[in-house]
């Protein structure tokens, strides 16, 4: 009997038994409180909470009490349905209870309980529709961004001899796409590139930058001479876009070390720094249609070409960022920006000058906007041993003839601008 007793009472062999029958509802139970409470809105809860409060203290009955449906009413824009049913249930519980407590006649009661439980059940319908317009946006913009990773690919940090970064912002932050277009490939022909502005906005715009990525790409590869490339994407936006429809581009390329080829396709003038400082916008020799407008006009695009030495650096960018106003109706200045924040990193520069174009907007841009910056670093020993003269006869590497401006434009004044390039404004940093 001595063991048996001492036995009873040795809490070793009554607790295990214990925890064996106690565990795994005690467990189920916490976790149900747990999955109740996290799926339970804080605020409407609070709500509920000042209504009771508010009821104990002045004892109002049934004044106070409708005010309960504002709990789950709030809680539907906020919380899934089954926080909303808690809510509901909790404020149809301290309803009853305090209309117990006051003395509310039975068949007031019963009115504001039906219509808290009717407002409880319409809430949680909305929050149910609201649940799945948010699952359906969200598979939505999960493919716009994969449509915008197949449009604008991410630009690596180095491409060929040049350091590069990309900064591009759509006017409509949900569809994180819009018309302005980017892109730059490593080619036989040496690095190319392409920025450009669609007219128009939304799904349209879209669909040209699709096509006009699409068509640079595939004839970067293709023809050796830059203005074929333009030649093609002419073509295609001929007998793909509407009558009023065009786009602005300005196309690039680095055939051999020390020249660069821009054309300029009716889009805004890049702007070139020179080593020291300079900033100079590249106006064109020739000012040439928008891309998809050639057939109602007799003037075609212009080659030039630019001196591009090491430490050299050329910002391509759309009319998002230049007409970008602040709440005086005062343009961005993109010019003094760049010099402003220029350095050796042309990420950091990007990032300095985006941040404060949104300060400069007010937080919000209402245009898409496409910023693309190269810098040329200190040559390898075997790019350096590339010839970097142009042909006295006028003539490129390609045996196509230069214009007198463009030649004008190869020659390196140092620490001014090009002689060929028509500048707009020199601006020195600060």
């Amino acid at each position: 009997m001595s063991q048996v007793r001492n036995h009873d009472g040795d809490p070793w062999l009554i607790r295990p038994f214990r925890n064996r029958v106690a565990g795994p509802g005690s467990a189920a139970r916490k976790r149900a409180v747990a999955q109740l409470a996290a799926g339970t809105p804080v605020l409407p809860v609070l709500i509920v909470s000042v209504v009771v409060l508010v009821d104990v203290v002045c004892g109002a009955g049934t004044i106070w009490l409708p005010l309960l449906a504002a709990g789950p009413a709030l809680a539907a824009t906020t919380g899934g349905p089954r926080g909303v049913l808690c809510v509901g249930l909790l404020a149809a519980v301290l309803g009853a209870t305090l209309g117990t407590r006051d003395g509310v006649p039975g068949h007031e009661l019963t009115a504001v309980l039906s219509a808290l439980a009717a407002v409880t059940l319409a809430s949680g319908l909305a929050s149910a529709l609201r649940g799945r317009r948010e699952r359906v946006l969200a598979a939505v913009r999960s493919v716009a961004e994969a449509a915008q990773h197949a449009l604008l690919k991410p630009v690596p940090a180095t491409v060929g001899p040049f350091q590069v970064a990309v900064r591009y912002s759509a006017a409509a932050a949900e569809a994180r796409i819009g018309g302005d277009l980017y892109a730059l490939v490593p080619t036989p022909y040496g690095v190319r590139l392409i920025v450009g502005d669609v007219r128009g906005k939304g799904l349209p715009a879209v669909g040209t930058a699709a096509l006009v990525v699409g068509v640079f790409r595939e004839a970067a590869y293709d023809e050796p001479d830059l203005l074929a490339v333009v030649d093609r994407i002419e073509q295609s936006l001929a007998r793909n876009l509407g009558v009023d429809d065009f786009v602005t581009a300005v196309v690039a390329g680095y055939p051999q070390a020390g020249h660069l080829e821009v054309v300029n396709c009716g889009h805004a003038p890049p702007l070139l720094v020179r080593e020291s400082g300079t900033v100079v916008a590249v106006e064109p020799a020739h000012p040439a249609p928008p891309l998809g407008l050639r057939a109602l006009t007799d003037e075609t695009p212009s080659l030039q070409v630019l001196a591009f030495a090491d430490g050299d650096q050329l910002l391509l960018y759309t009319d998002g960022v230049t007409e970008a106003r602040n709440h005086g109706r005062e343009f961005y200045p993109l010019a003094e920006g760049l010099a402003r924040h220029l350095s050796d990193e042309p990420a950091g520069t990007l990032t300095a000058l985006h941040d404060e174009l949104l300060a400069h907007v007010g937080g919000r841009l209402h245009d898409d906007a496409a910023l693309l910056l190269l810098r040329k670093p200190a040559a390898s020993a075997s790019e350096a041993a590339v010839p970097e003269a142009v042909s006295d006869a006028g003539h490129d590497s390609g045996s196509r003839p230069v214009s007198s401006r463009s030649r004008a434009s190869v020659a390196k004044t140092e620490g001014t601008a090009d002689p060929g390039i028509p500048v707009g404004a020199l601006i020195k940093p600060e």
